[in-house]
């Protein structure tokens, strides 16, 4: 097994990242990549799974290939690693025939550190054929959980992404990286990227700044407008474009500033709204899941959902953007009947168990009495210590629950005595022993559950 020089592992870590020492679960992952090994990295959203894969590619030779699923987070990744002088690139739609063949021949002579593609690129043959001349000597899947059937983001295009080790001359060591996937997409996960006993690590679910909270208002729009902090950096996800697109233009109405995000926008257009909401020109944000994946704006003080989701893991990846910078935020999931309908109906259409099964546990955890961090974190595989968080909605509000068998059965004691004839301030009356001439003067103060209770008069 090769030995890993710590000196330089540190060196580099300090060299380019600025940091003395590795979060939890980061130095064993960096470890094993180097040592040639498959790893599998299952780690909170800003838990720093970037750092694990961008550190071995500095120490490797040759050009690491990273698989991401968005433009926006290719972008951003990529831009941050060239401002640390590393020589990164991205490869999607976004670029012009010159810029692609630019890039091409940084490939070839081997000016190129780090590249991320979209899936959609495995089907370029020109690419295809250009990676036979280059030495790649880790892959890498980015939100790894968009590979398995079994996950909240499936897509198609990620299963192409094994047919990668046809074209290298050697298959490289792969690591997979995700924020939420429970075991059995875990599992998944390394059958379709068909890894190689790999070494994998889950260093918790748990963001424990964060306050979740589940409410069932009258009135969805005018819950958001009290709630709403004007200047703090808010999203609200909508289930549909016309439900995102009827919250923003009330809100502006009311004065707020707020920009939408939906996948049926024009390109610029999705563009300079995000740049709005990234540079607190427009702290409110209103989108539907097609906005936020990768997206590294770190004050998000509250995220809303203005309809229930379908599934857990969909909701905690959506939650997981608030207090990314580890101060106190909030997760405010608003929901009604309707919103459960709609998905149940949606499902039985679909005719499937799996995503049944998936709402039926969503649909629990907006009516469940328990702790709601501990709901998610049992549903994700993860035991948990404490039975309360004493931050979540639930755990705040929690109502002592006492025993009142023997009351009960005192109560239903007099019912029966007087046959059902009274009423309940009459059945009070008895029980507490009240001398008043409805009870005396029908003999009711005769009663052996008479006064029985005088000690709650």
């Amino acid at each position: 097994m090769q030995v890993v020089d710590k000196e330089l592992l540190y060196g580099t870590l300090k060299k380019y990242f600025g940091y003395d020492s590795f979060r939890e679960g980061q130095e064993e992952l960096i470890t094993n990549t180097l040592q040639g090994k498959d790893v599998l990295g299952i780690m909170p959203t800003s838990g720093g799974k970037s750092l694990c894969y961008q550190l071995p590619a500095l120490l490797l030779d040759g050009m690491t290939i990273v698989v991401s699923p968005l433009v926006s987070l290719m972008k951003d990744q990529v831009d941050s690693l060239r401002e640390m002088g590393i020589a990164a690139a991205y490869l999607n739609s976004t670029l012009s025939r010159e810029e692609f063949l630019q890039l091409m021949d940084d490939m070839r002579s081997g000016q190129l550190k780090l590249l991320y593609i979209a899936p959609e690129r495995i089907d370029n043959e020109s690419f295809m054929n250009a990676l036979r001349f280059v030495n790649v000597p880790l892959l890498v899947v980015d939100e790894a959980h968009c590979i398995s059937q079994w996950g909240s983001d499936f897509r198609p295009s990620y299963q192409g992404v094994a047919r990668l080790y046809d074209v290298f001359g050697r298959r490289p060591r792969v690591a997979a990286f995700t924020a939420t996937a429970t075991e059995p997409v875990q599992d998944d996960i390394m059958i379709q990227l068909r890894l190689q006993q790999p070494f994998r690590l889950v260093t918790g679910f748990d963001r424990s700044n964060l306050a979740f909270s589940v409410e069932k208002p009258a009135d969805k729009f005018k819950f958001l407008v009290k709630d709403l902090n004007p200047k703090e950096a808010s999203i609200i996800y909508c289930s549909t474009r016309k439900n995102v697109e009827s919250v923003q233009k009330k809100l502006e109405q009311k004065g707020f500033a707020v920009t939408l995000y939906h996948a049926g926008l024009p390109e610029h257009e999705r563009q300079r709204n995000q740049d709005d909401f990234l540079f607190d020109r427009k702290p409110i944000m209103v989108a539907t899941n097609a906005f936020g994946m990768g997206i590294d704006k770190s004050n998000v003080r509250t995220v809303y959902h203005y309809n229930m989701p379908k599934n857990i893991e969909s909701y905690y990846q959506e939650a997981g953007r608030a207090g990314r910078d580890g101060e106190e935020a909030r997760v405010i999931l608003l929901f009604s009947t309707q919103d459960i309908i709609i998905n149940q109906l949606l499902n039985s259409k679909a005719n499937d168990s799996e995503a049944t099964n998936k709402l039926n546990k969503m649909i629990n955890y907006c009516y469940t009495n328990q702790c709601l961090r501990r709901y998610i974190l049992e549903y994700f595989g993860e035991t948990t210590a404490e039975l309360n968080c004493q931050h979540c909605s639930n755990c705040l509000h929690r109502t002592e629950q006492i025993d009142i068998t023997e009351e009960a059965q005192k109560i239903l004691s007099c019912v029966v005595r007087v046959r059902g004839r009274y009423g309940v301030q009459k059945i009070i009356g008895i029980l507490t022993g009240s001398k008043q001439k409805g009870i005396t003067d029908f003999g009711l103060d005769k009663l052996k559950t008479y006064g029985l209770m005088s000690a709650y008069n």
